[in-house]
């Protein structure tokens, strides 16, 4: 699958996330009605929780509102934090241990360096795909959303026992 440069820049975040396995992301691109009525049960604005990625110019709400990584990246003039002399800095290990979607956080930044981000894109898309159908799932799609397949990707595969308590422990 070959990708626009610019495509899968805005799609590979500074912190080390892979955008296209992202909730928001995935909703905006193929689940528009998902996404009405998320924003609904969340009492905003459905633009508020559409993204394209990191990068792009469409962000939600907590990537606009609550990203630090972004505009320390851009005032230090580098493209990922593995590329600061800080990193990990004390806010990168707190985001990192927050949420079961970011347990890969170090790895990643580690990967981008080897290999660059686009190859660690590409890499990306076939650890987060369905092994069955190939659909892109995000880190709290347990099964495939698409065919069902158990597990819904290598991600899931590694850490399911993770994300599993780390959501239960979620109100």
């Amino acid at each position: 699958m070959e990708k626009d440069k610019a495509q899968v820049n805005a799609q590979s975040a500074i912190c080390g996330l892979f955008c296209p396995s992202c909730i928001c992301f995935i909703d905006t691109k193929e689940y528009p009605e998902k996404l009405k009525e998320k924003a609904q049960v969340r009492g905003v604005a459905v633009e508020d929780l559409r993204c394209c990625g990191c990068r792009s110019d469409t962000l939600n709400i907590y990537c606009r509102e609550h990203c630090y990584m972004k505009p320390c990246a851009e005032d230090r003039g580098i493209d990922f934090c593995g590329e600061c002399p800080e990193y990990p800095c004390a806010q990168l290990k707190d985001f990192q241990s927050l949420r079961p979607h970011r347990l890969e956080l170090w790895e990643s930044q580690e990967r981008i360096k080897e290999v660059g981000y686009e190859k660690w894109y590409m890499e990306m898309i076939e650890h987060y795909s369905c092994p069955e159908c190939n659909t892109i799932n995000s880190a709290y799609n347990l099964t495939c959303r698409n065919c069902n397949s158990d597990p819904s990707c290598e991600y899931v595969s590694t850490h399911r026992s993770q994300i599993e308590v780390m959501t239960s422990k979620e109100p």
